[in-house]
């Protein structure tokens, strides 16, 4: 399943990998795509959209409904 969020707090290219990390630590096949520019994370995997938010989140990052 494919999620996007809006993700606030992302400033440079260590940030992206940083989001790219924390959801890959829940889902190790999980594509990821995070855009700094866009404020964007796109997420594709098995895993509920919560708790992939969760994870972004604890990372230190505002998800944006």
């Amino acid at each position: 399943m494919k999620h996007s969020f809006n993700v606030q707090g992302m400033t440079c290219e260590h940030c992206e990998k940083a989001v790219v990390r924390a959801v890959r630590q829940l889902d190790r096949s999980a594509e990821v795509v995070a855009d700094r520019t866009r404020n964007l994370v796109e997420v594709t995997s098995s895993q509920p959209a919560e708790a992939l938010r969760q994870a972004i989140a604890e990372e230190g990052y505002t998800v944006v409904a």
